[in-house]
């Protein structure tokens, strides 16, 4: 008898043990895992690859050649909360062997935002696994117009690099581009698809008989745009350093926001005067900011010592300063910014207007103003083009090492 409710026993703990190995445990796999978001009828795909770094699992959510770090990752009830880099957005999942399926949520809007997903482990296909041959070719840069669902038009260049199959590239606006974009082209077919952790995007094009492309843009859960493109190598934006420009009368700026700390801080205060200081118009729930950081945290930690100051002022999607500090601050962390940075209000370009009342207007998230040390605006850069544009980038850097170089150069 006793050896009958042994067996019985063991077989038990057996069942269990073999039964927990398919449970829910939420366990993430090391190694790629293909993610699709599912948003206005339509699959949004990116490959987020999973590493264990110091003892704890962390993730990168790759778009080409992006590689962006999410390492907060906690357990809450039966799932994972996985925070997503800088944002105020999670990836709310369960996870069951090779499998994980969840909700994709944004936290900063004031519509609800929550988009379901699913995702498979050993999958590195964004698109198709095994598209049919592509029939013909995106390379190369084209004079695109998007349109609103208003009828609003806007212009871009849209610069693409296409092997076979697989394709990037991305497309260039007046107030930032579209960053890291990567896809497939199946036939006569493009997709192109990116997710940063806030934003998700997916672009679908065809040629048309006249060689033009006809697409759309689906942005998310609440935006859509078509648009078309012909081949131009000549195309061309506004030049964005004459898109915002101080108001007939003004030579500098005035303003006074409180830093992180809640200390009021002034353009004029001392520690600015006779440096050349660079304002920088940004918000923690902007990509374009998060590049252009990207490239002045590090630039001004090597040349601070030269009469260099930097003073971020942020725009937050949140209800006011107490919200918006942690916010800021997870930014600053992040990317090891040892400039000071300001709260100056709300995410809208109306209010950022009226907080600089010197500017004509605010167009852009970033907008970065050029300050001389006679505290002179002596430029005003309107957006920013990340390096996910290729050589857009590097002509930017390149103008802006010869900006800085010249007027920090300058004697009081």
């Amino acid at each position: 008898m006793k050896l009958i409710l042994l067996l019985a026993l063991a077989t038990s703990q057996l069942l269990t043990s073999c039964g927990s190995s398919t449970s829910n445990d939420n366990t993430i796999q090391p190694g790629p895992w293909r993610v699709v978001l599912q948003a206005q009828g339509q699959e949004i795909p990116f490959i987020m690859e999973a590493e264990e770094q110091n003892g704890k699992t962390v993730l990168y959510l790759v778009n080409a050649d992006e590689r962006i770090l999410v390492d907060e990752i906690k357990e809450e009830g039966d799932s994972l909360k996985i925070r997503l880099h800088i944002f105020d957005a999670d990836l709310i999942a369960k996870v069951e062997g090779d499998k994980m399926a969840g909700r994709f949520t944004r936290n900063d809007l004031t519509k609800r935002y929550s988009v379901p997903f699913t995702a498979e482990h050993g999958k590195t296909n964004r698109f198709k696994e095994n598209p049919a041959p592509a029939t013909y070719d995106f390379s190369g840069k084209w004079e695109v117009t998007f349109t609103k669902k208003d009828g609003k038009t806007y212009p871009a260049i849209g610069v693409f690099e296409q092997k076979d199959n697989y394709v990037t590239g991305t497309f260039i606006t007046q107030t930032g581009d579209y960053r890291y974009l990567e896809g497939q082209v199946e036939g006569n077919e493009l997709k192109l698809s990116t997710f940063d952790g806030n934003h998700d995007y997916l672009f679908t094009a065809q040629p048309t008989a006249d060689e033009t492309l006809q697409g759309e843009y689906f942005a998310g859960l609440y935006d859509y745009e078509t648009w078309t493109a012909r081949r131009n190598e000549n195309a061309e934006l506004a030049n964005a350093n004459e898109l915002t420009y101080l108001k007939p009368g003004y030579e500098s700026l005035e303003f006074t926001f409180p830093d992180l700390e809640g200390k009021q801080v002034s353009l004029s205060d001392d520690k600015y005067k006779g440096k050349v200081v660079l304002v920088q118009l940004l918000g923690s729930w902007c990509p374009n900011c998060m590049d252009e950081t990207q490239f002045l945290a590090p630039y001004y930690a090597k040349n601070k010592d030269r009469g260099l100051e930097i003073i971020g002022l942020g725009f937050e999607r949140t209800k006011g300063y107490e919200q918006a500090v942690p916010r800021l601050t997870k930014m600053k962390d992040r990317f090891n910014i040892e400039y000071d940075l300001l709260y100056a209000g709300p995410a809208d370009k109306e209010a950022a207007a009226q907080a600089l009342p010197a500017l004509n207007h605010v167009l852009s998230f970033p907008t970065t103003i050029f300050i001389d040390r006679q505290g002179k605006v002596r430029k005003i850069h309107t957006g920013f083009s990340g390096p996910g544009t290729g050589k857009y980038y590097e002509e930017w850097v390149a103008e802006f090492n010869k900006t800085m170089d010249e007027l920090l150069a300058e004697k009081i």
